[in-house]
């Protein structure tokens, strides 16, 4: 999964920030700011000639540019101006073919009903969805190698309307050898959102490209809703179980940072996650020993990483039976719940149903709340 392999990239060779001339959209026409209220990492604004402006700030983290594209109806391209040089991209919309280069992408077209816009995908293995399969089967997407090394001859001739990349940092030569051949590149940054509301808001930056403004609004309202209701829900609770998370790769256990997304999920299921008090928004690397003094007794251990079954723990590492939760059967995991071929569903799905992650949660913690629920993601250890 994409999302997957870009975090591993993060933890284990930092993030590189890029400096570039920032572009400013032309402002002789009046535009209207769309509320973003969760999301941080891009803006929307929208004139009465039906030109949609869509910025984006947050591509990478610590990006110190920001990439600004018009999106404008095709019937109006003809009598339009826009300076060219004033934007990354002018895209005539609504978009009829379209590349996207990470499963989370996938959610959000399936939910807009425009995945038969999607055409191509770099790692076809990865997606869960039982629909995007199917056309996959059916040859109307095509495997476009991977997003380190995405097929360009490949997509050059697919010739999409749009490609929705994403990056560590802006030195992509295969997004540059794209552009340069007039097939627009929008970046995406719903990963580096840090907030679980916020990575689900990010429907609202695929809606344009589609002409699908209110369903996405009508979307994410309904999505927000629930998980806010499941907020309160979990305040009302009367314990609050303590959490152990991640597991060891390479001798270095890695677990959420007290900012992250995970861990916002755990404070919002009222849980009390041990590293909660870490400033970092991504991953914590940690000695198991410096785990286990301070999570072997935690009341249940919450996603330790790509294991499904305790055999797996122990034979891995004998350490793991060292903690109370093993001991006590008390391990919960997202890794048992994939696609057809293997992908993990939660990569895929959970950044826009942050409502179903934060209810299995609460239901793992507080079974008493949310007794007849059934868990969408998160299941027991084998």
């Amino acid at each position: 999964m994409k999302y997957t392999r870009v975090i591993y990239i993060l933890v284990l060779l930092g993030v590189w920030s890029c400096k570039e001339t920032p572009k400013t959209a032309d402002k002789t026409t009046d535009y209207t700011v769309v509320p973003i209220e969760y999301a941080r990492g891009f803006s929307i604004e929208k004139s009465d000639t039906g030109i949609t402006i869509l910025k984006i700030t947050s591509p990478w983290p610590n990006a110190e540019t920001a990439f600004t594209y018009a999106l404008v109806p095709k019937e109006k391209l003809p009598t339009i101006t826009l300076d060219s040089d004033a934007f990354d991209a002018i895209i005539g919309t609504p978009v009829e073919s379209i590349v996207v280069t990470s499963t989370t992408h996938i959610p959000a077209l399936e939910s807009l009903g425009v995945l038969e816009k999607l055409i191509g995908f770099p790692g076809t293995d990865y997606i869960s969805s039982i629909h995007a399969r199917k056309r996959i089967d059916t040859g109307k997407i095509q495997e476009l190698g991977s997003n380190e090394s995405l097929n360009t001859e490949m997509v050059l001739v697919l010739q999409p309307d749009l490609v929705i990349g994403f990056s560590i940092n802006a030195e992509n030569k295969t997004y540059n050898t794209l552009q340069k051949a007039n097939i627009p590149v929008v970046y995406n940054g719903d990963w580096t959102e840090e907030s679980p509301l916020g990575k689900a808001e990010w429907i609202k930056f695929f809606a344009p490209f589609f002409e699908k403004e209110m369903e996405a609004d009508r979307i994410f309202k309904k999505i927000a809703k629930d998980y806010n209701d499941a907020v309160a829900i979990a305040k009302k609770t009367g314990t609050v179980p303590t959490v152990l998370s991640g597991a060891m790769y390479k001798d270095v256990w890695y677990l959420p940072g007290g900012e992250s997304w995970a861990a916002q999920f755990l404070r919002d299921a009222n849980a009390n996650y041990l590293w909660a008090d870490t400033p970092e928004t991504g991953s914590l690397s940690l000695s198991w020993e410096h785990a286990l003094e301070k999570g072997q007794h935690a009341d249940l251990w919450i996603a330790p990483a790509q294991f499904t079954s305790y055999m797996q723990m122990k034979d891995a590492s004998t350490h793991y039976t060292q903690f109370d939760a093993f001991q006590k059967r008390k391990i919960f995991t997202f890794s048992k719940t994939k696609g057809a071929t293997g992908g993990i569903l939660y990569y895929e799905l959970a950044p826009q149903r942050p409502d179903l992650v934060l209810k299995d949660l609460i239901h793992i913690l507080h079974p008493e709340v949310l007794p007849e629920y059934e868990p969408f993601f998160f299941t027991p250890l084998e």
